[in-house]
């Protein structure tokens, strides 16, 4: 007797984005953005036993969407993201992203998922866990520039995970400063409106940027930074997008995910090839040093890397187990006999009659 019905592993969990939200508040942002960080430390701590590849990226005069593979040797993921910083004047979202994890044995995908919020998440966690090992001992002030979709994430995750109980803001869109003031509102932390990035970076012990246009850009300048501080530069993320003065560069001690993919995205595509730089994942490990001394200026030159969008999907279906936070997609053709796929065609055209 043939099955009518697929088999359990035909059927894929999906989270759709009102389940991600559900499950975001059943837990806690915060809760999420520290737990999230610390997975994403975790596979850091990892980070050989991971394939790694620059981003498969197709650009536009628009835009770029981009593929983001990677696996531990056990489970496979990918994300796909867009970024299209036009998008914002017709009412559309920047980012959208959704990504999946398969099963490297078989080859079954095994989770599949939103990642317009759970990028945001992530990208935040990430900076979080750079600012613990890099960031000035009892800093309590952040600097936002860029209050965009974002911000918020940032600000929390610097909350839960740091400490900082201050976050000056800025954006060159005063709106766009009074929506992150009012979502912040009741979260515990003390915003301020600034008039522009020097005024927002005063006093500040990290200092983080997030911009959006496809450009190469000037956010801050040598003389705006003083010593001590942390830098998260998380806004270039493309060829020909930066956000910082090389001269900004020239005096920090630079960190990156991956070397070969942040030579072309990140804040030193504007350097030599042989500017030297170090790998998150080393200091994490305690395989090279973090911040030194309380005058060193750290960098952050963050791009965003496939093994974060791993860390957060393996974190979201851990996280999923016991909830229906989810629902299940039959996404995997799965005839009673292997060999015999068009006999399944056929069977379905004749159940239709």
């Amino acid at each position: 007797m043939l099955s009518p019905l697929p088999s359990a592993r035909a059927m894929v969990p999906f989270v759709s984005v009102g389940n991600m939200m559900r499950l975001v508040h059943h837990l806690g942002v915060e809760t999420v953005l520290a737990e999230l960080t610390d997975a994403v430390e975790a596979d850091f701590r990892r980070w050989e036993s991971f394939d790694k590849t620059p981003r498969v990226a197709s650009h536009s005069r628009t835009g770029v969407i981009e593929l983001m593979p990677t696996s531990d040797g056990t489970i496979y993921g990918f994300k796909y993201v867009n970024g299209h910083p036009r998008n914002i004047a017709a009412g559309l979202q920047t980012v959208t992203a959704f990504g999946l994890l398969a099963e490297v044995a078989t080859g079954y995908p095994v989770l599949l998922s939103e990642m317009t919020i759970l990028t945001a998440l992530r990208t935040a966690a990430t900076s979080a866990m750079a600012a613990r090992h890099l960031a000035p001992r009892g800093t309590r002030i952040m600097a936002m520039i860029g209050n965009g979709a974002q911000a918020e994430f940032q600000a929390l995750a610097m909350k839960a995970v740091c400490g900082i109980d201050t976050v000056r803001l800025y954006d060159v869109d005063p709106d766009a400063t009074r929506k992150t003031m009012r979502n912040l509102a009741g979260s515990g932390l003390r915003t301020f409106a600034c008039a522009s990035a020097q005024d927002a970076i005063e006093g500040a012990g990290i200092i983080t940027t997030c911009t959006a246009d496809k450009q190469f850009a000037t956010i801050l300048t040598d003389n705006m930074v003083g010593p001590g501080v942390h830098i998260n530069a998380i806004g270039g993320d493309c060829p020909g997008k930066t956000e910082l003065h090389r001269d900004v560069l020239r005096r920090s001690d630079v960190f990156v995910e991956y070397p070969p993919q942040t030579r072309i995205e990140g804040e030193i595509q504007q350097m030599a090839p042989d500017f030297p730089v170090t790998e998150l994942w080393q200091v994490v490990t305690g395989a090279a040093p973090g911040r030194r001394d309380p005058r060193q200026i750290t960098l952050f030159d963050s791009v965003g890397f496939a093994v974060e969008d791993f860390s957060a999907l393996r974190y979201v279906r851990e996280r999923l187990a016991g909830t229906d936070f989810y629902e299940t997609l039959d996404m995997i053709a799965d005839p009673d006999d292997p060999r015999d796929l068009f006999g399944m065609l056929q069977r379905a055209k004749a159940a239709t009659r």
